[in-house]
This record gives structure tokens, sequence and C-alpha cells, in this order.
């Protein structure tokens, strides 16, 4: 999607209509206090970064830790101000009243990652629910007894008045994360934020998790941004996946196509990563490295110092989002017409991944005479851990210093005995 008036990618799921939530250009910098008398120095948290969520449907942010997910739900829940962009709800910007405020709110919400700390421990759940029915509802009495009692249903604790009062500490993770979904659901939003909802959270109890929030997405039409760094439970649940690597957007499309033809090298890093009980040979984790600092970003793209396949373009202009496929966009050099052949820089040779070699094609000193004289061990002996049990001088004899191969050795295979 394309908004004409800015020439820049909109992300997120292709519905037609005016998207419940939308970002324009949203960008994020944090200034942080430097040392001494310099000048303050600035975290590039988020990038330009364009993101619509119609109703009804499922949008997931992934990435890895210090991508810039969390600091994207908090811009759209409004708990942080953007230093450039807009955010419109049903396409009108937001006011700056304290009634547009909390009318905002009630449409908006947020779901927080961790349900051990979001409740607070000294109240029980009728008070967690109750306080946003009195803030933002007219219901009063019985009616919020009635109503918390429904909600708790709707979210799968069932009888709701058998959890209604109790805390915290008497309720699993899964029941907490629970209990926070419906206290977001008790102002009737239109758009649910959920921040990592399922990673504080077993195994065993994830998949319900996510499975209400397919259930909500059918049942109340909501827009949800699933933030998470689990490509694969992306895939389960959302419709639109959206990739973000060091504050930006590098791809994003229909979650199938996302990850069964990858087009972003970060993306296919992400998906070599994550666990695949179907792979039969150890993955190749081709751009190994670290994030850069966002204090000070690499120039270009900001995935060329880890990326396998760099060209001298990458690290001198940021790519434009392209097009890969239908309804899927790359923001890579690799698929643009014009550098699509250009050759690799000179320096990628040493971003590219080692190749992992069989510990046999290792180079080995030449033995001494009298060690030839010796029975050699095998391959499999030699990597066995040393024996508690003495052995002889001779096995635990090492020469000093690194080992030398001979002169005129190439290091592929030890020259015969007496050349």
């Amino acid at each position: 999607m394309t908004d004409a008036a800015t020439a820049t990618v909109v992300h997120g799921p292709k519905r037609p209509g005016v998207a419940a939530l939308e970002a324009r250009n949203l960008t994020k910098h944090f200034a942080i206090s430097s040392a001494g008398f310099g000048a303050r120095q600035v975290v590039h948290a988020v990038e330009d970064i364009s993101l619509a969520l119609p109703e009804g449907t499922v949008t997931a942010v992934v990435g890895e830790s210090g991508s810039g997910k969390s600091t994207l739900a908090r811009l759209l829940t409004g708990l942080i101000q953007p230093t450039a962009g807009k955010i419109l709800l049903d396409g009108r910007p937001l006011g700056t009243s304290a009634r547009a405020r909390r009318a905002y709110t009630s449409e908006v919400h947020l779901v927080l990652q961790d349900p051990f700390s979001s409740l607070n421990q000294a109240h029980s759940v009728r008070y967690h629910i109750e306080r946003p029915l009195k803030l933002h509802t007219n219901l009063r009495g019985a009616e919020v007894e009635a109503k918390i009692i429904e909600l708790l249903e709707r979210v799968a604790l069932t009888p709701g008045r058998d959890f209604i009062d109790k805390y915290p500490h008497e309720l699993s993770g899964g029941q907490r994360q629970r209990i926070a979904i419906a206290r977001g659901l008790a102002v009737n939003p239109r758009v649910l934020l959920a921040d990592e909802p399922v990673s504080m959270l077993d195994v065993s109890i994830r998949l319900g998790v996510l499975n209400l929030f397919d259930d909500l997405r059918a049942s109340e039409r909501l827009a949800t941004m699933y933030v998470t760094h689990d490509i694969a439970s992306a895939r389960y649940l959302a419709d639109t996946i959206v990739v973000m690597y060091a504050g930006q957007v590098v791809e994003s499309g229909p979650a199938t196509q996302i990850t069964d033809a990858p087009k972003h090298p970060y993306t296919q890093l992400l998906l070599s990563a994550a666990p695949d009980p179907h792979r039969t040979e150890p993955p190749v984790l081709r751009g190994r490295g670290s994030p850069p600092s966002l204090v000070t970003p690499p120039s270009g793209c900001r995935f060329h110092p880890r990326c396998p396949f760099a060209m001298d373009i990458c690290s001198q202009e940021t790519p434009p989002s392209l097009p890969v496929g239908k309804d899927q966009v790359a923001a890579c050099w690799l698929h643009s017409s014009e550098h699509a052949g250009d050759p690799p820089a000179a320096q990628s040779s040493t971003k590219q991944s080692p190749t992992v070699k069989p510990q046999t094609a290792q180079p080995r000193a030449v033995p001494s005479q009298a060690a030839q004289s010796q029975p050699t061990q095998s391959s499999s002996q030699a990597r066995q851990p040393q024996s508690r049990r003495a052995q002889p001088r001779r096995s635990q004899t090492r020469q000093p210093g690194p080992r030398q191969n001979p002169p005129g050795h190439n290091g592929t295979a030890p020259p015969p005995a007496g050349s």
C-alpha cells in the first residue's frame, strides 16, 4: 500500500477502507546525556515507519531485542510522544486535550509483556477490571460485577465468579495474562497492542493465549499488533509480518510469504535461527554478529556490516522498500534493477560467515621420527577428553607456541616423511 501524498510504503495488511489505527512516518529519538561538555547524543530508536492496522486483522512485528518493536508499540499507545510523524485513529489525527486523550485510551489498549508485574499483587481481580469500567463507562453496582464476570468468561476463565475475588499470586502465568487481556477489553477497544504477550509464559500454555487473540480477531473485529521475537508464532497467528531491524522496517508482507520466501538477508537470518523440527541438517547462519549501536547507526543499510551480500551501495545509501512479491516489500539493494548485478564490496569477505570445516581437515604438525615409529591414534580417539588415569609422558608432551607448517607446506595435507 502506497500513500500518494508522501510516496512512502505503508506496511500492514491490505484491506479496503480506512484503517482503525495508522502511523505515518513515525520517528522516535531519545536524547541521552554524555560525559563532559560535548554535544548530547541521540538514540535513533524508531526511524520513519508507516504502518496501518485495519480492523479484524493481526499484524506481527518481529525482530531481535533492541530493534524498536516495543518503542513502536508505546508510540502507538501514546505512552511516549513521537519526535516526528503522526498517528491517525479512523483517519483523523489525535487531539491534544485531556478529553481527546481519554477517548483515545479507550480505543487503543496495550497488553504488557510480563503478567507477573503488570498486575498489582495487593489487589484482587475484581479491582483490576473494575477500575477501567468506572473510568470509561457509566456502569455502577451490580452492573459492574456482571460485566466483570462476562469479561472473564470472554477470555476463557470460566466460571468467572470463581476468579473474580482471587489475587494474582493465586493464578498461573497464563491466567494472569488472560486477566490483563480482560482488563484491556473492559473499555471495548478497537485496537489491541500486545507486547510479547506469551514470552513470559510456559510453552504448554502459549498456544491457548494465541488462540484467544485469534478468537478476538474474529468475534470482536479487533485490530491487533502482535509484537514478538518468535517468527514461528507470528506465522501461526498473523495476517501480515513486519520485520524490524535497528529501528527500521526491512521487510513486510503476508505471513506465509515472509516465512516461505523471505527476500531480505536479515529475515533469512531470523528464519534460519528459528527451531524447525523438520530440519535434518544444522542451520547455516549467514550474517553473524550483533545489532549496531543506535547512537551511531551505520550509514546506508543498517544491516550491511552483518550482511554476507553487501555491496558498495549498501554502505552509501539507505535502500527504499522495493516490491519483491504480491503485497511484499523488502528494503534491500539486491532487489534493485540498477544494483542487482553489482559485485560484492571489497570488504565483504570479512563479513561472511566462516564455513565450518571438519576437524580432520585442519592442518597438523609433522610428527617427529620418534612419534612416527609409534602407532597413530584414530581421529575419534584424539577428540576424546583426556582420562584422569595417568598417561605416558610422551602423549602429554606438547610443543610450546603455535603450530607452524614446515617451509613450502601449503597447509592442506602433511608432506610425506623425509621430504
